[in-house]
């Protein structure tokens, strides 16, 4: 027997599918082996050298996987295609005693039995360079996480963090929200004409709209309303001419198949998915999914890619469909290529359909909603994007006025579809889509044209808009910050720490986003610049490609990282809050009380801290600094019976919401969480699995069998596991 590991648990029933007898898989469900949590683990002092350890929340793991492949005649280790895989299969090789040369590597882009087949057959030895590259972002990560957040904490407030991804992607969402507190309107105004051709035949007597633009061919702007009324008398029943005409076919090109931001912008967009939602779904997608008649199956590649490459099989099976049911017309010439970007690490192909003939209506009902909508996104891009362009019979008409000492010019435009292309299958999606289009007469050189109407409109300069989560991650693409797979932790981990809050769809920087931008700024201008950031992505790439050693990259960075933490701890410079006095009294110990502002908001505590460290729960701070009491809830009483010491359970509410508890509390300590989502199924006796959380309040995924069954899991069996990055520190 050959032991196959993977990371995602979620992927197990698909791969186990695909090996038949033989294999047996076994997922690690993401790493195993890790720099300590609570201490540094890079020695500055030593080049770097790391302090790796197991991981205690993996010990379980850890043992089955030493017992299993005790027993196996081999191991494969088939994890993630991308660097952090990479990564974590170095890890279980150590923790298994594999020679790292040997072909102990296997990778598959897709999980179709192709794919997993093609990986048995071509195993690999493991590649460090790639293990590099991820160490060296990983002890980035952690310099800066571990010495700056202590840094925010001291200057500004208790358990801040701070990241070298994090910190630069806040600034993009604080820089903008100062770009539009600063913004001044200016006002302008638009003037359109409803023309029509002067002496035109029976069926050439269309009307059109022209927008007014220049004055003797120089652009002009109109300024206000005493502007527009002076334009208004000058061009006072005038007849127009066409003195520029221009016709003829014009092409519309389709889009290339998604990369992962793509994805993510289009889903947020076109669909209404967050980028937590779309992630999700989409590893789900990937990973396999349940269709009802045939069980777990994969229905598109790897989602975490940058590249716009199509694998040769998948374009001819594109074409082969196109011909099929489509028509020759709908294919191109020769297959469409789309060029990378220039720093696109191009280590996978787009995100495409794994089988092209399984339409997203043969899967409609037959899947969740969710998955449907992003499937049907993914399949209609890719597909559209290896069909021909779109074809339209295009005008543009400029016209001036007749008989005026200076010539007042207008422009119209229209066009015609002709061919609909890739259009036929996208057209519910793009953005070039035949709209209502204003149908143009058959204008020529010199025809006359009179205005029957005019509409003016007052208008106003507008601000930048503020992000989105989907327009954050097209302008972190654009600046080269972070790579596919970091995208949605760094945006999820800046609403969590309240550096950003939400605005309908809209993100904000908070106070507390706007105190550690200026604060990072002022004294790391470096790790809050775009380009340095963005820089340092590039010399990662080099490592992965051997041309950099790993830690010259982190001790060039860490020599002058050291100097400005030097400078920085030697400011008196502070941006804590000041406290706001109040007339209550601590019961405590007779001191007035005060409001604080801490890491989840303002509280009601003791002004003689740290000598009193009295809190008031009963109280909570209102938007004008106001107290306002809190009613303690009482505990709800339930007909679920405790299953440590048989008393009654309660509801009762806590900082993560709703949960139950022992009535015989403190004497019995159990909790259970009484959500009411899905976390999949235990693998060992086909029980739910339940949210809970352990002592070092982290939460992890338990059997609801328990004590008869204890199978644990730090992530849910039926979501996916961010094993591409770790959050930073």
């Amino acid at each position: 027997m050959i032991l196959v590991v993977i990371e995602g648990i979620g992927k197990r029933e698909t791969v186990n599918k695909y090996l038949g007898a033989g294999y047996e898989v076994f997922a690690s469900g993401g790493h195993v082996r890790d720099l300590p949590e609570r201490t540094l683990g890079v020695d500055v002092k030593n080049n770097f050298e790391l302090q790796y350890k197991n991981l205690p929340d993996k010990e379980r793991t850890i043992k089955d996987l030493l017992a299993k492949a005790k027993k196996a005649d081999g191991v494969l280790l088939a994890t993630d295609p991308d660097r952090e895989g990479e990564a974590i299969s170095w890890h279980l090789a150590y923790i298994l005693g594999l020679d790292v040369n040997s072909p102990c590597r296997i990778e598959f882009n897709e999980i179709t039995k192709d794919a997993v087949h093609h990986a048995l057959e071509n195993p690999r030895p493991l590649d460090l360079k790639l293990v590099d590259a991820q160490q060296a972002r990983r002890v980035l990560d952690r310099l800066v996480g571990y010495k700056l957040s202590p840094f925010l904490s001291h200057k500004i407030a208790p358990k801040l963090s701070a990241g070298r991804v994090q910190s630069v992607t806040l600034k993009l969402v604080t820089d903008r929200e100062r770009e539009i507190l600063n913004f001044k309107p200016e006002e302008y105004w638009t003037l359109t004409a409803i023309m029509k051709k002067k002496d035109c035949d029976n069926g050439d007597d269309i009307e059109f709209k022209a927008t007014f633009n220049s004055v003797d061919g120089k652009k002009v702007k109109i300024k206000n309303a005493e502007h527009m009324q002076i334009l208004r008398e000058r061009i006072k029943d005038k007849e127009y001419r066409v003195y520029k005409i221009k016709k003829g076919e014009t092409f519309t090109n389709p889009n290339p198949p998604y990369i992962t931001s793509s994805m993510q912008q289009d889903a947020l967009n076109k669909i209404g998915f967050s980028l937590k939602k779309t992630t999700s779904v989409a590893q789900r997608l990937y990973e396999g999914v349940d269709i009802v008649g045939e069980g777990k199956s994969a229905l598109v590649t790897y989602i975490r890619t940058d590249s716009t490459r199509v694998a040769p099989q998948a374009q001819a099976a594109a074409k082969e469909f196109i011909l099929a049911n489509y028509g020759a017309e709908y294919y191109p010439a020769k297959p469409n290529v789309y060029k990378a970007k220039k720093d696109a690490q191009d280590a996978h192909e787009a995100i495409r359909p794994v089988n092209i003939n399984r339409t997203p209506e043969s899967l409609k009902g037959k899947i969740d909603d969710d998955e449907y909508k992003l499937y049907k996104l993914i399949y209609e891009r890719f597909l559209a994007s290896q069909m021909n362009s779109a074809k339209f019979y295009s005008v543009s008409a400029d016209l001036e006025t007749v008989d005026t000492e200076k010539k007042y010019q207008f422009k119209a435009t229209g066009r015609t579809l002709l061919f609909a292309g890739f259009m036929k299958v996208y057209k519910a999606y793009t953005e070039d889509e035949e709209k209502e289009q204003d149908k143009m007469p058959n204008l020529n050189d010199n025809d006359l044209c009179l205005a029957l109407s005019y509409k003016e409109e007052q208008k106003f300069t507008k601000p930048p808009a503020r992000f989105t989560e989907a327009s954050l991650v097209k302008m972190m693409e654009e600046k080269g910050i972070g790579r596919p797979a970091t995208y949605t932790p760094t945006i999820t981990l800046l609403a969590s720490r309240t550096y950003t809050e939400k605005d309908g769809k809209y993100l904000k920087p908070t106070e507390l986003g706007f105190k550690v931008t200026d604060l990072l700024t002022k004294y790391f201008e470096n790790i809050m610049d775009v380009s340095f950031t963005a820089g340092m992505e590039t010399k990662l790439d080099e490592v992965a490609e051997g041309e950099l050693d790993w830690k010259v990259v982190v001790g060039e960075f860490w020599t002058d990282f050291e100097k400005q933490l030097a400078i920085a701890g030697e400011s008196t410079e502070t941006y804590k809050a000041e406290p706001i006095p109040t007339d209550e009294i601590c019961d405590k110990c007779g001191k007035p009380m005060v409001i604080r502002a801490g890491r989840y908001g303002k509280f009601l505590s003791c002004s003689d801290y740290p000598n009193c460290k009295n809190i008031r729960k009963d109280v909570r701070i209102g938007e004008n600094n106001e107290l306002i009491k809190v009613e303690p809830k009482q505990p709800i009483e339930t007909t679920e019976v405790c299953d440590k010491c048989g008393s009654p359970m309660v509801i009762k509410e806590g900082r993560f919401g709703q949960f139950l508890a022992c009535s015989n509390y403190p004497n019995c300590k159990n909790i259970k969480s009484i959500d009411n989502v899905d976390y999949g199924t235990c693998p060992k006796c086909g029980k739910p699995l339940a949210k809970r959380m352990n002592k070092n309040r982290r939460f992890f995924y338990g059997c609801t069998g328990y004590p008869n069954c204890d199978f644990l899991s730090n992530t849910p069996l039926n979501q996916p596991t961010e094993t591409e990055t770790k959050n930073e520190e």
